[in-house]
């Protein structure tokens, strides 16, 4: 019988940092470790440390992922891979995952419509010769819409959704 391995963070916090970083992430972040919820968000890495595999290791030992999707969110490959790692965790090992909608609307996510459109024509386009990339555009497109069926929170209403 195992038991399971505990984890190093509760809360893991995916966001583009160009989109959220200096406002909604920062409150966030600040408003969880007040209440010493132990949080995970991208300025934790060591200097030094391999970006991607020092993430999907974060990503792995953490409780409860937020994915704060912006507007811009879809526009970084690196949020888009730290989806699907976040979707896997949860679907191996029970991770909570629970979607933010910061400023964009749920149906732009789920369908990459708006600038979720206009970020996945420009990978459309890189993929054609690409046979790798392809294969990601399509996982990427399967993530965001599983991700944004998932219960969450929408600025815009604030409400949960």
């Amino acid at each position: 019988m195992s038991a399971a391995s505990p984890k190093k963070y509760d809360v893991f916090i995916s966001f583009r940092g160009q989109d959220t970083r200096e406002t909604f992430t920062s409150h966030l972040h600040y408003a969880l470790c007040k209440e010493n919820i132990i949080t995970y968000i991208d300025d934790n890495l060591v200097k030094g440390d391999e970006i991607g595999p020092a993430l999907a290791q974060a990503i792995q030992d953490t409780r409860i992922s937020l994915i704060i999707f912006s507007k811009h969110y879809a526009t970084s490959k690196w949020c888009l891979n730290e989806l699907l790692k976040i979707l896997e965790c949860r679907k191996f090992h029970g991770q909570v995952v629970m979607p933010v909608f910061y400023n964009t609307d749920t149906s732009h996510v789920r369908n990459q419509k708006g600038s979720y459109e206009e970020a996945f024509a420009k990978y459309d386009g890189e993929a054609i010769h690409n046979e790798s990339l392809a294969k990601s555009v399509s996982e990427w497109r399967k993530a965001l819409a599983e991700a944004a069926n998932i219960p969450g929170w929408d600025s815009q209403s604030r409400n949960y959704k």
